[in-house]
């Protein structure tokens, strides 16, 4: 019988240890969270560095910059509470994005974040606070998700080649299209999924989250200001697709790998995100409250 008493006694006093031991360790949680934070952005932007995508690494530090004020405007107001279950997942999901970094897949970069963001949230106030970071998951997830699985399901080659050759005839080419095909007396392009604009058009969109985001605007806005951003990205590309059918000539070659696969196609990107920032910055002046009473 005592040493029944004695065993559970030792065995309190262990578990009282470790309960203490925790208790010191939740204190300096913030600290450890934020170094798993930092860790976790440096990989990422080191494998897109690497991996020579540019656009993806400018548009990740962006993204990456928000959610970090994000989170340090709110970091007094958050629920740290986690529980064994969500924290064993966001360890495994966080283990999954540290052996991944070592193997440069293409769709790596984009997901990434995302993933890591769950698992860090997992971890940090488990499953029932995720909802503490919806604003945070919504633009990581715009970052790049969705260009990983809509340019799987969507196609819209189709339609910007009607869009193209519909400029072309416009301008006064003598233009011609079958399916995917923009010919011109001097050449011809066929417009792949890759060029379809698909892809600048979700950028624009991860923008537009990103703007609806950080700005309080109502209903109307939040549909118009997608819409737009969808309408631009389009345009501006089918006109690029446009100027690569006009530059498919043998004695324009180097142009048109310019403009292709060179810096040129960078130009057209920085058009659609400057002529989208000049609608949020119209949007914003709309919602400027008019300063009747001039102070001299």
């Amino acid at each position: 019988m005592e040493c029944a008493f004695h065993f559970l006694n030792v065995f309190y006093n262990f578990m009282k240890a470790i309960h203490l031991s925790l208790v010191k360790r939740l204190k300096n949680a913030k600290f450890w969270l934020l170094g798993i934070a930092v860790v976790l952005i440096t990989i990422h932007l080191n494998v897109t560095w690497k991996s020579d995508n540019s656009n993806l690494w400018g548009i990740s530090v962006i993204f990456l910059s928000t959610v970090c004020y994000l989170i340090w405007e709110k970091r007094n107001k958050l629920n740290l509470e986690s529980g064994v279950l969500s924290s064993f997942l966001g360890t495994l999901l966080i283990a999954l994005i540290l052996s991944k970094s070592t193997s440069f897949s293409e769709n790596f970069p984009y997901v990434s974040p995302f993933i890591s963001a769950v698992g860090l949230g997992l971890i940090a106030s488990g499953f029932k606070g995720l909802k503490q970071y919806w604003q945070e998951l919504l633009i990581l997830f715009f970052l790049g998700v969705p260009k990983v699985t809509l340019l799987w399901l969507i196609d819209i080659s189709p339609l910007t080649a009607k869009f193209a050759a519909f400029v072309l005839w416009y301008s006064g080419f003598n233009v011609s299209r079958q399916g995917l095909n923009i010919t011109l007396p001097t050449g011809s392009v066929e417009v792949y999924p890759g060029c379809s604009g698909m892809e600048a058009i979700i950028h624009l969109c991860g923008l537009a989250v990103l703007f609806l985001v950080m700005v309080s605007t109502d209903w109307s806005k939040k549909i118009i200001v997608p819409g737009v951003a969808i309408l631009i990205a389009f345009v501006v590309n089918g006109i690029r697709v446009a100027l690569m059918a006009v530059l498919a000539a043998p004695s324009t070659q180097k142009a048109f790998e310019y403009w292709h696969k060179g810096d040129g196609s960078l130009i057209f990107s920085l058009i659609s995100v400057s002529i989208f920032g000049l609608f949020c910055l119209f949007l914003l002046r709309l919602d400027e409250p008019s300063n009747q009473d001039s102070v001299f």
